[in-house]
C-alpha cells in the first residue's frame, strides 16, 4: 500500500463531507462536551490536515473529557499527524471511517526535547527483557495505571514515523534516543479495556503492547504491521477475536509473560479465537486488499500465534480455537524463564504453507530472569483438530530438557502434510539438547522426524495423527527419545519409512493403526517400528 494511497482515502473522506447520523454531526459541531460527551478533537484546535502537529490538540481534548468526568473524544475523517497522546480514565477515542491518527516523523539519532514522550526509567530488572517491553510511554498512544478505557474504530492507526527497534536499523530513528516513539499503542497496569475495529498499518516495534491488563478486549481489529502485531504480557482475563494480522518481521499474536512489571505475573484466563495470522504478504497489502505476496527474502515470515518467548510468570487457562495460520511459522508454547505453564487447549485450527514446525512445545532453562528461580514446568496441554498443507521440513515438536520433561501432552485428530525429502543422514541425527538457547524451532537444526519429534516427556497421548509427505523420505513419522508414558492410537505414516523410531522409552503402547500391528513395550532402549 503506497502511503500517498493512505492520503488520498483520508483526503477523500474530508472533501465527501461527514456520513454519520445527524445527532454525530451534530456532536461534532457543536461545542465541546455539549452533546452526551462526545468532544470532537478538531474543537481543540487539530486540523486533520497531514502537516499540522496535531497531538497537543488532541491532548488538551482528552484533558477536557477527563476533567468532566469521563467520555468520547472523537476523530472525524482527516489525517492527524500526532506524537505522544495520553490516554485517561474513563475517557474513549472514536476514530471515524477515513480519520488516519500519523506518528510523527524524528531523525534517526533521535530528538531530544521533542517527538515522542521519554522512556521511563526502569529498574533492576530492566535486564531480563528487551528494550521494547520495558518501557510504555515512547508509544504514539500510551496509558499507565488507567481504568475504563476504549479505542475504537474504524479508523486506521499509522505508525509511519515509528521505530521499529533493530540494533541495525538504517532507515528509522534508534528506538533508544529521546524522542524516538517505538509502539503504536502501548499499555502499563490498566484495567477494563476496550480495543475494537480500528486498524493498524506499520505498527513499529510493537503494534500493540499491553502489559499488566486485567479486562482487556480486542477485536475485529486489522493488523498489516513491520514487527510484532499484538503482545498480551502478564495480563488476566483477555479475549482476542476476530483479528488479521500480517506480520512478516515478527510474531502476529503473541501472550507474553515477562518480568517488565518488576516481578512475575503470569498472563491467564486468555482466549484467542477466531483469527488469522500471516507473515506472507507485503506490509500494506493486505490492509488495501492487493495482498501482494512478500518479495524480501530476508523476511522473518514469523506472523504466528506465540506463548513466550518472555516467560517469567507463565500462562495459565489459554484457549486459541478457529484460527488460520498462512504462509508463517506455526503454534509456539514456550516456558524457558522458570515458569509453569498449563491448561493450556488448542482448538481447530488449519495451516497451509508454513515456514516451520507445524506445532512447538518447548520446556527450556534459558533462566533469563532472577537468579533464584528453578526451572519451570510445561504440563496439560491439549491440541485437537489441526490440519496443516505443505509444511516445511521440521516436523511438530515437543521438547524438555533432561529431568525437566513436558508433561501430560494430548494431541488429537491432527492431519500434516510435510514437504518430504529427508535422507538417510538427516534420519539418523541426534540434535543437541541446547537447553538455554533462545527457544525456536529451528533451533535444533533438520531432525530425524516427519511427523513428531518428542523428547524428554511424560504422558504423552497422540490419537488420529496423519503424517504425508509431499517427496519422499527416509525418516520415522514419530521420533521418542526419553519419553515415559506413550499411547498412540490410529495413526497413519508415510509408507517406505519406518513409523516409529524409539529410544529410551518407557510404558510405550500403539494400538489401532492399521499400517502396523498393536506392540507394547514396558522398556525399550534403541528400536525403529
Amino acid at each position: 500500500m503506497q502511503r500517498r494511497d493512505v492520503l488520498k482515502i483520508a483526503s477523500a473522506g474530508i472533501t465527501a463531507g461527514l456520513t454519520q447520523p445527524p445527532a454525530l454531526r451534530a456532536a461534532i459541531s457543536a461545542p465541546s462536551g455539549s452533546f452526551a460527551g462526545w468532544i470532537s478533537v478538531r474543537d481543540h484546535g487539530a486540523r486533520g490536515d497531514g502537516a499540522t502537529t496535531d497531538s497537543p490538540a488532541i491532548n488538551r481534548a482528552i484533558e477536557s473529557a477527563a476533567a468532566g468526568g469521563g467520555g468520547t473524544v472523537f476523530f472525524p475523517a482527516g489525517v492527524y499527524l500526532s506524537y505522544s497522546i495520553r490516554l485517561k480514565s474513563n475517557v474513549a477515542l472514536h476514530f471515524d471511517q477515513g480519520a488516519v491518527l500519523l506518528a510523527g516523523p524524528t531523525p534517526l539519532n533521535g530528538a531530544a526535547g521533542g517527538g515522542y514522550d521519554e522512556a521511563e526509567p526502569q529498574g533492576p530488572w530492566e535486564p531480563y527483557q528487551d528494550y521494547g517491553h520495558n518501557h510504555w510511554h515512547n508509544s504514539l498512544l500510551w496509558g499507565e495505571d488507567l481504568a475504563d478505557i476504549s479505542l475504537t474504530g474504524p479508523g486506521l492507526i499509522w505508525g509511519k514515523g515509528l521505530s521499529r527497534g533493530w540494533d541495525k536499523e538504517t532507515t528509522r530513528p534508534d528506538a533508544r534516543k529521546p524522542g524516538v516513539g517505538n509502539k503504536a499503542i502501548a499499555l502499563k497496569n490498566c484495567r477494563n479495556v476496550l480495543l475494537r475495529d480500528f486498524k493498524i498499518l506499520e505498527g513499529g516495534w510493537f503494534g500493540i503492547l499491553a502489559t499488566g491488563i486485567d479486562n482487556l478486549t480486542i477485536d475485529n481489529l486489522l493488523i498489516d504491521t513491520n514487527r510484532d502485531g499484538i503482545d498480551i504480557d502478564c495480563c488476566r482475563n483477555v479475549r482476542v477475536s476476530n483479528c488479521t494480522v500480517n506480520s512478516p518481521w515478527d510474531d502476529g499474536i503473541c501472550p507474553k509473560s515477562s518480568y517488565a512489571l518488576g516481578y512475575a505475573r503470569p498472563t491467564e484466563n486468555l482466549t484467542i479465537a477466531n483469527c488469522y495470522v500471516t507473515g506472507g504478504y507485503e506490509v500494506g497489502s493486505v490492509l488495501d486488499g492487493t495482498w501482494k505476496p512478500l518479495a524480501d527474502k530476508r523476511a522473518w515470515w514469523t506472523g504466528r500465534i506465540k506463548l513466550g518467548t518472555e516467560s517469567n510468570g507463565g500462562f495459565r487457562n489459554i484457549a486459541v480455537s478457529n484460527c488460520i495460520f498462512e504462509s508463517c511459522k506455526g503454534l509456539a508454547i514456550e516456558t524457558v524463564d522458570g515458569a509453569l505453564a498449563e491448561d493450556i487447549a488448542v482448538t481447530n485450527v488449519t495451516m497451509r504453507d508454513l515456514r516451520s514446525a507445524p506445532l512447538f512445545l518447548r520446556l527450556g532453562t534459558r533462566m533469563r530472569g532472577p537468579g533464584d528461580v528453578k526451572p519451570g514446568v510445561l504440563r496439560r496441554v491439549l491440541l485437537s483438530n489441526i490440519t496443516c498443507t505443505s509444511a516445511s521440513p521440521l516436523p511438530s515438536i515437543l521438547a524438555g530438557v533432561p529431568e525437566h520433561p513436558l508433561e501430560d501432552i494430548k494431541i488429537n485428530g491432527v492431519t500434516i502434510e510435510q514437504v518430504g525429502g529427508g535422507d538417510a543422514a538427516m534420519a539418523a541425527r541426534i540434535p543437541e539438547e541446547k537447553e538455554a538457547a533462545y527457544p525456536d524451532p529451528e533451533m535444533f537444526g533438520a531432525l530425524p522426524a516427519t511427523g513428531l519429534f518428542a523428547r524428554h516427556v511424560r504422558n504423552l497421548e497422540v490419537s488420529n495423527f496423519e503424517v504425508t509427505v509431499r517427496t519422499a523420505d527416509a525418516r520415522p513419522a514419530f521420533w521418542l527419545h526419553d519419553i515415559d508414558g506413550a499411547d498412540f492410537f490410529r495413526v497413519r505414516t508415510p509408507a517406505g519409512a519406518p513409523a516409529f523410531d524409539l529410544r529410551t522409552c518407557r510404558r510405550f503402547r500403539s494400538f489401532g493403526s492399521a499400517q502396523h500391528d498393536d506392540m507394547k513395550f514396558e522398556e525399550v532402549a534403541d528400536q525403529k517400528i
